[in-house]
């Protein structure tokens, strides 16, 4: 595929993009509580699984994979910045699950985590998910960060299946905020508004990861790695265990796996 449109457009921009793309689709399965009050315990397993399968397909093949083969190209240790970066990713969302308060949906206020406030639980409950997506914003960022010295067809088509592809997982994630929020109490707008602030974050993250790697060309492999560390602490620490409750837990590992082949196929396909 050509994509000699976007040939001299600021990285910077392009990341702002994807990144607001990525936000009007979690914003649109937010949008599904004016239609649902509830979610079927089956479906929101596998809609989970699959945004785990894609998180963890992107984390190789749009994230870990590049940043080796850079790191190989600039006649580095090709593991290290893979290693050092994804390593850094982890412990920086460790560090910020247990500082910045947040709750997460379903539980007992008594279960908050972070730092202990007197916040109310529906801030508690967008922070949680705001949590999440940082490390969604962030990899997409940093992968069209990485045109301003690699630019290259192949480049560009893996940011934009990147974008893709988190947009697509979005989608069933805002639907699976939103609706329970809406379980809880919460009018069908605050609801709504809620499930789609949860992605507003990403075009901030997209935008400050996007200028890091411009600006400091030399992290480039380890923000790439750092990004794949953070999300896949994400997918282990919160989106699994997840889509495990209740007893239908095969549904989330088919989902799982097809949203992985799903990333794989976008990546291949368009990179």
């Amino acid at each position: 595929m050509e994509w000699e449109w976007a040939r001299g457009t600021s990285p910077i921009l392009l990341a702002l993009a994807a990144t607001l793309f990525t936000w009007a689709l979690t914003a649109l399965g937010a949008a599904l509580v004016f239609f649902f009050r509830d979610l079927n315990r089956r479906l929101l397993n596998t809609m989970l699984g699959f945004a785990a399968g894609v998180m963890i397909a992107a984390s190789y093949w749009s994230l870990l994979a590049p940043a080796i083969e850079m790191a190989r190209e600039g006649g580095g240790i090709p593991w290290l910045p893979a290693v050092a970066g994804f390593l850094a990713g982890g412990a920086f969302l460790l560090l910020i699950d247990h500082i910045l308060p947040h709750l997460h949906l379903g539980l007992e206020m008594k279960n908050a985590e972070g730092i202990k406030t007197s916040w109310q639980r529906s801030t508690l409950l967008v922070l949680a998910i705001t949590l999440h997506n940082i490390p969604e914003g962030l990899a997409v960022g940093v992968a069209f960060g990485t045109l301003a010295d690699h630019w290259t067809p192949a480049a560009l088509g893996s940011a934009v299946a990147l974008a893709f592809g988190i947009g697509l997982q979005n989608f069933p994630e805002g639907a699976a905020v939103s609706v329970p929020l809406r379980r809880e109490g919460f009018s069908r707008w605050k609801a709504f508004g809620y499930g789609q602030l949860s992605g507003m974050v990403e075009p901030v993250a997209g935008v400050a990861g996007a200028a890091l790697v411009v600006l400091a060309k030399p992290l480039l492999p380890y923000a790439l790695s750092f990004a794949a560390g953070a999300m896949i602490f994400v997918v282990v620490e919160e989106l699994i265990p997840e889509a495990q409750r209740g007893d239908e837990t095969d549904l989330s590992t088919i989902g799982a796996m097809l949203g992985f082949a799903v990333m794989m196929l976008l990546d291949v396909a368009l990179g």
